[in-house]
């Protein structure tokens, strides 16, 4: 049985939600789309998700939120930590709220989806996710979002689940990377990109940062509105296998 799933990198304020409520609609018609995961942790503002970014991605057609480094940032999270269809990262501590793996189902087709965060220059609580990734179960396809900082971390797990997983798909730096490629029937990317406006520095008005680099003094962040872009994976799955995977982007 053939499986077509979409993953969209992170997707940063209102204007990633706004591209993916004008274009996904159609793009799950035109691709014939069965499943599609979203990276929300920026939806809100370019920090967090609540429950309104996370309506506006289910009204559109997302199956599956996943999260990252911000997913505690919007207190409102709590309200919904607990909908099967959103994701914290699965190796958080233990007693953490929400669940970081989720098994999806319409009609036949069937997917599992794994959220994970690196450890590598990022400073939070985690358990190790080579050693959370080592205890999953790989007889249905499965899709990892793993958030991570180090190129070398991200790569480190595409070796370490080819031929397991379906896909390792890298996000977190916003940045699209070229070295999209199939392992062993793992898809693999070390960054899938912004969905957002590039008219920034990763999402953020770039005169903000332009000033806190020149001057030390730190600002507020503004979210970008400008060049406003959509980046996603699109992946056809046979059996566990993948056998065919492309970069999206539309603009």
């Amino acid at each position: 049985m053939e499986i077509r799933v979409l993953f969209v990198g992170d997707v940063f304020g209102r204007p990633g939600r706004e591209i993916i409520s004008r274009v996904l609609p159609a793009l799950i018609k035109e691709r014939e789309i069965d499943f599609v995961i979203i990276n929300g942790e920026n939806s809100a503002g370019g920090k967090g998700i609540t429950p309104k970014t996370c309506e506006d991605f289910f009204s559109a057609g997302a199956d599956v939120i996943t999260g990252g480094d911000h997913i505690w940032d919007r207190k409102e999270i709590l309200e919904i930590i607990n909908d099967s269809r959103i994701l914290r990262p699965a190796n958080l501590p233990e007693g953490s709220p929400g669940k970081g793996i989720g098994v999806y189902s319409k009609e036949e087709k069937k997917i599992q989806v794994v959220s994970l965060m690196g450890r590598t220059f990022i400073e939070r609580p985690l358990d190790c996710p080579f050693q959370t990734a080592g205890r999953l179960h790989f007889d249905i396809p499965t899709i990892v979002d793993f958030h991570a900082e180090a190129t070398s971390e991200k790569v480190a797990m595409k070796w370490f689940l080819a031929g397991k997983a379906s896909a390792v798909l890298g996000t977190h730096t916003h940045i699209p990377t070229d070295d999209l490629e199939i392992c062993d029937g793992t898809a693999y990317i070390t960054d899938c990109g912004m969905t957002g406006a590039y008219d920034s520095v990763i999402g953020v008005e770039k005169n903000v940062i332009l000033k806190r680099f020149l001057t030390g003094f730190p600002a507020r962040h503004e979210t970008a509105k400008k060049d406003v872009r959509f980046y996603g994976i699109f992946l056809e799955i046979k059996g566990i296998k993948t056998v065919n995977a492309e970069k999206i982007k539309i603009v």
